[in-house]
């Protein structure tokens, strides 16, 4: 039997740490957070994603009585920007979360299913994605494109 070793390393910053444009898209993604819909869960998560032309474009949570109808805020961006924008690769993701306390002190990360659509974003656009999870107490920084956030991920290349 050979056994395998996954390392993952990220940075944790604070905002003034951030370079000109990674700010601009953490502040995004923390607007994006006025635009969610979270009457049940009182939690409100904007994203906001960075093309490779230099468009920004937002999401947010939109939450539904019926649980499994709502969507987070990384999908809405990210579908709204193949539909707005096809063709462009998305280069960057920054992500936000507040409740009624406040913006979260720790970064959120994207959920499983999120997940799988970024996996299959960045396949599309030929480049990894750099996340910048953003939480009052430190900002989170992952260059290793989404393979890092979800390692042995289902694609396009599994069904061959």
């Amino acid at each position: 039997m050979k056994q395998l070793t996954r390392t993952l390393s990220w940075s944790v910053c604070n905002l003034e740490e951030l370079s000109e444009q990674d700010l601009k898209l953490v502040n995004a993604a923390k607007q994006a957070t006025s635009g969610s819909w979270s009457p049940y869960s009182k939690f409100k998560v904007g994203a906001a994603l960075l093309l490779d032309d230099g468009t920004i474009v937002t999401g947010s949570n939109q939450e539904n009585a019926a649980y499994p109808s709502g969507l987070c805020a990384e999908r809405t961006a990210l579908f709204s920007a193949g539909h707005m924008y096809p063709g462009k690769a998305v280069t960057a993701l920054a992500i936000a979360a507040r409740n009624d306390n406040g913006y979260t002190a720790q970064p959120i990360t994207p959920c499983g299913a999120c997940r799988q659509v970024l996996a299959e974003t960045e396949t599309r656009g030929g480049r990894p994605i750099r996340y910048i999870l953003y939480g009052t107490q430190g900002t989170m920084i992952i260059d290793g494109g989404t393979d890092a956030i979800l390692p042995f991920c289902f694609g396009a290349d599994s069904m061959k």
